[in-house]
């Protein structure tokens, strides 16, 4: 498992403790998808933001979030990734996972 079980969702590690092939499954195929195509690693993690946000996914983005961090992505890049699909999905939509993301960024 990851270095940073705490942070991970309860939901998450519980599943993965409980199913570690479909864990490992899971690891083995972000890295294929990753290694898919040329899009360097910041630019996929800003994709993986707007797909969290249009999907509706409030623990991925949260999750997506705290990586995209990680990589040095800042506050105003990811606030622009998930304002970049309002008019596809919304201004609820969008508004909704700009509370989500600010929930996430309060507790870096």
């Amino acid at each position: 498992m990851a270095k940073h079980d705490s942070e991970l969702p309860k939901t998450f590690v519980n599943f993965s403790e409980r199913f570690p092939e479909l864990q490992q499954a899971h690891k083995q195929l972000g890295k294929a998808l990753a290694d898919a195509g040329p899009l360097d690693e910041k630019s996929r993690a800003l994709v993986k933001l707007g797909v969290c946000v249009g999907a509706g996914r409030e623990s991925a983005l949260k999750s997506h979030i705290r990586r995209s961090l990680e990589l040095g992505i800042t506050r105003e890049e990811i606030e622009h990734a998930l304002v970049l699909g309002m008019n596809s999905i919304g201004f609820p939509a969008t508004v909704a996972a700009w509370q989500w993301a600010q929930e996430a960024l309060s507790k870096e």
